[in-house]
């Protein structure tokens, strides 16, 4: 049992998990590519199965989610059960996470009823605009997905828990389970339940996603008791916390229906148009910017755990100059391959998706970049100054929101618009108030970089452009492969520059992935 326990426990390095949670996030984001662009070729953007029914639906329990578990969860979390494990406290490790994930299904539970009985009432009262089918539709898919809310919390808290230990794979893989299971449904489902049959996958990847993360606990010692530790001083910690990571995750999430509702009165399909817009864009930023910013999360809690704030700052630096190298030339990629990725994921062809995508990819690089960003004051326990900045950002969008997506303005495309002034704002801000706690965190070298990287992503600019005009979208491009192979290429030689000017430049990024090029073609085959 001792030697099952040591490997089980035994950490992860950075680069480790780093690469773990991007391979794993890739193959995550890939199949919900496929998933969104199997719900568009299987199912009506218009009509009374309008596929604004599925998108619709699973805005509530998100929001409920968010606003009550997922503030408890990972950044409020983890940098507590760090300082127990520091003091080798396995034992209160695993107490304290029972306490929570007790606490929560106790708050869960009623939460699921609620959404239960009443989903007809709740989704007419946030999409009033819809059609008796599609709200008929959205009202049972709610209903099928009542609970997930339950499951996505026992699973974050025990995923979480394992995270502080240094184990990743099990919190990495929860999302390939839950995709993957609406994707099986809409093959089994189709024909019988319609697109009512993608709230059972919904609500069986759920189930299966929690069961993942109790295969996660096997050698960590684990035993689950009835019992909540109210008077216990971590605990009260964590409580503490939970309202204002609450209430930022939770106006994030009623930001999110009031676009989708906003959507929806602009007419039938644009929140399809806008979700799968959303869909695409988001996709770099957890692959890029939640991956690395949550393998690395961990760390940097336990560098302010033994006082090391030099390390922190050091680790902290470099991992921000990996995020914006990555992230610029991935901007400038998703911008100029906009319409091929929307033939991707809808197949009929939609200039409304390629179009919200285009101005949605200047909100990708402030995206990933807030992942570390917010991450900083959370390592530090403060989580009330990523709150108001968010309320104000949030509230600043609603505003625009209001103001630029009317059919009269920008129509949908007001939508991105405002999510991409609002990001930027956001992360001005936070860099401010970093620089204002810590003078040493940014110095003359880092801005000195980040100019550097603006220059490269000229060069970057001016190779994705050429590569779309030599290799154009053309009307008849529907095909899987024609696509692939055009938007490969475009992808390619882009990066390929973007390399090749940064080793020139002296970016250590550049050498680290010319180095791993180097060996995997000069090692020689064994025969």
């Amino acid at each position: 049992m001792k030697k099952t326990v040591t490997r089980a426990t035994r950490r992860i390095s950075l680069p480790g998990a780093a690469t773990l949670l991007i391979i794993t996030m890739l193959m995550a984001q890939l199949l919900g590519f496929l998933r969104t662009m199997l719900v568009n070729g299987n199912f009506n953007i218009l009509g009374p199965d309008s596929t604004d029914a599925y998108f619709a639906a699973f805005k509530i329990p998100d929001f409920f989610f968010y606003t009550l578990a997922a503030g408890a969860l990972g950044v409020a979390f983890i940098p507590i059960l760090s300082e127990r494990l520091l003091r080798s406290d396995r034992k209160g490790v695993w107490g304290l996470s029972n306490s929570l994930m007790n606490l929560m299904a106790l708050i869960m539970v009623p939460v699921g009823f609620l959404l239960l009985f009443r989903a007809g009432w709740i989704m007419k009262s946030v999409n009033p605009d819809m059609s008796p089918a599609q709200l008929e539709n959205a009202t049972n898919i709610l209903r099928l997905i009542s609970f997930n809310p339950l499951f996505f919390t026992l699973s974050g808290v025990l995923t979480s828990t394992q995270q502080a230990f240094g184990r990743f794979f099990f919190f990495a893989i929860t999302p390939i389970v839950y995709n993957l299971s609406i994707i099986v449904s809409i093959f089994l489902f189709r024909d019988s339940l319609g697109l009512v049959g993608l709230g059972v996958g919904a609500l069986i990847g759920a189930i299966l996603s929690f069961a993942v993360s109790l295969m996660g606990v096997r050698g960590l010692d684990f035993h689950w008791k009835p019992k909540i530790s109210f008077k216990n001083r971590d605990f009260k910690r964590v409580m503490k916390q939970l309202p204002p990571r609450a209430l930022d995750q939770g106006i994030d999430s009623v930001n999110s229906i009031v676009e989708t509702s906003r959507a929806r009165a602009l007419g039938e399909g644009f929140v399809t148009s806008y979700e799968n817009a959303f869909t695409l864009h988001t996709a770099p930023i957890l692959l890029i910017g939640s991956s690395i910013s949550t393998a690395a999360f961990p760390r940097l809690s336990e560098r302010i755990a033994q006082g090391r704030i030099d390390l922190f700052r050091k680790e902290f630096i470099d991992i921000l100059r990996v995020l914006m190298w990555v992230s610029l030339p991935t901007v400038v990629l998703v911008y100029f391959s906009r319409g091929y990725l929307a033939r991707l994921i809808f197949k009929r062809g939609s200039p409304d998706i390629a179009l919200i995508l285009g101005f949605l990819s200047i909100a990708i690089f402030f995206r990933i970049i807030y992942t570390l960003l917010s991450r900083y004051f959370y390592a530090h326990k403060d989580t009330v100054t990523p709150l108001i900045v968010s309320v104000f950002a949030i509230l600043f969008n609603i505003i625009l929101v209001f103001t630029l997506a009317k059919p009269e303005a920008y129509g949908a495309a007001g939508l991105a618009i405002a999510q991409s002034i609002v990001s930027g704002s956001e992360v001005a801000v936070l860099f401010v108030m970093i620089m204002l706690r810590d003078k040493q965190m940014f110095t003359r070298e880092f801005w000195d970089t980040a100019g550097k990287m603006v220059s490269i992503t000229g060069f970057t600019i001016v190779t994705a452009f050429m590569m779309v005009t030599i290799i154009p979208l053309d009307l008849n491009d529907k095909g899987f492969f024609v696509l692939s192979f055009k938007l490969g290429s475009i992808v390619s030689a882009t990066l390929l520059v973007h390399v090749a000017v940064s080793a020139l430049f002296g970016f250590k990024e550049a050498y680290g992935i010319i180095e791993k090029v180097k060996k995997l073609v000069l090692r020689p085959i064994k025969i």
